[in-house]
């Protein structure tokens, strides 16, 4: 009997498998992922959560589909993403540092970025060594963008991501949620403020 293949902070080597490649799939409606186990939504949601919560730099990485007010959808998503931000702010303890660093597009951006300000998708470890974050979470990238990011985060840096997908989840990603819509979006915000208080903040 083989052991399942593990999704966990890195970093684990220059060229880290795909998850699916190594026999994860993704969860079906109304569940998540945790570390490759699929797990009720809720139970991911409070997961999720709890790692913002203990992280030292939490991290919010908004994509193009939320970033452009394309649609009324998009707009919405927008909205409730600077809610769950405000939320952390207000949730954390004075030795965190919450950040939301937008993935406007997916060009290379070189010769260089200013990695406080904006994250290179292509090389987004650079992003994350830099302001030294610990937790990060995907909302508004595209699937085959996301994918790539995760990867390469997971491959060379301890970064824990989180991925809140509008299709079917993330593999890659240490914590998935599927079907994201504003309202849970929302719902994590609401997790973020009944869990305040009750998770050990990093010293």
């Amino acid at each position: 009997m083989t052991t399942r293949y593990k999704v966990m902070p890195g970093p684990e080597h220059f060229l880290p498998p795909s998850a699916a490649s190594m026999g994860n799939s993704l969860p079906d409606p109304g569940q998540g992922h945790i570390h490759g186990s699929i797990v009720p939504e809720e139970q991911a949601m409070e997961e999720a959560a709890k790692q913002f919560l203990s992280a030292k730099v939490p991290t919010i990485f908004p994509g193009p589909l939320v970033l452009w007010a394309w649609n009324e959808k998009a707009a919405k998503k927008a909205k409730a993403i600077r809610h769950l931000f405000e939320t952390l702010k207000d949730c954390v303890a004075s030795t965190q540092t919450p950040m939301l660093i937008p993935m406007p597009d997916y060009r290379p951006k070189y010769p260089k970025i200013n990695p406080e300000i904006e994250i290179n998708p292509n090389h987004p470890n650079l992003t994350i060594w830099h302001n030294k974050i610990d937790a990060c979470i995907f909302v508004g990238v595209h699937c085959h963008q996301a994918n790539l990011s995760l990867k390469i985060i997971r491959g060379g840096t301890d970064c824990y991501t989180i991925a809140m997908c509008a299709q079917a989840g993330h593999e890659d990603a240490m914590l998935s949620v599927r079907d994201t819509t504003a309202d849970k979006i929302l719902r994590l915000a609401d997790w973020v403020k009944k869990l305040k208080g009750t998770v050990e903040p990093p010293q």
